[in-house]
């Protein structure tokens, strides 16, 4: 019987299993918001909001134990500074799970896993994505200015034809 061993096992040996919720943690903070699986998600969950109660402490004692976590000092940095003073007057549950569907090639249920209240423009100054560039007409493209067009095709091959 499995009686009190719920862990999120993941399909993974302990070492791998560390290491790749260490790296989606250094992930989460630095863009605040990823897409994962919903299990891989509900097993970050509850360290990412550990570590921003940590970062809420504002200790060199909780400092080192979010770098022993998470290994990238540029985040935890980030972390310290700007995330924990966002969630100063908030007690728990800073991260959100927002169900997207299926994964197309096996079906897995992908989550993106957010911290709440983050801003919402992409903390690298990027635009939308989805924006639409201008594109030249029809006619108007790179093509007819290295070949003239079409109508002026036919237009010189009606004129040496006359």
């Amino acid at each position: 019987m499995r009686h009190r061993n719920h862990r999120f096992r993941l399909g993974r040996v302990s070492e791998h299993r560390t290491a790749m919720l260490r790296n989606m943690l250094v992930a989460l903070f630095r863009h605040e918001r990823i897409e994962t699986t919903e299990a891989k998600a509900k097993a970050v969950r509850g360290l990412a909001d550990h570590m921003v109660t940590l970062a809420k402490r504002e200790s060199l004692h909780a400092r080192r134990q979010a770098l022993s976590m998470m290994p990238d000092t540029e985040v935890v940095r980030r972390l310290f500074d700007q995330i924990g003073a966002r969630y100063a007057d908030r007690h728990g549950g800073y991260t959100r799970i927002i169900h997207a569907g299926v994964r197309r090639g096996d079906g897995a249920p992908v989550v993106y896993l957010e911290l709440v209240d983050r801003p919402e423009t992409p903390p690298d100054g990027k635009g939308k994505k989805g924006e639409k560039k201008e594109r030249p007409g029809k006619g108007e493209g790179k093509a007819q200015a290295e070949s003239g067009g079409k109508r002026k095709k036919k237009e010189k091959a009606a004129a040496a034809s006359a």
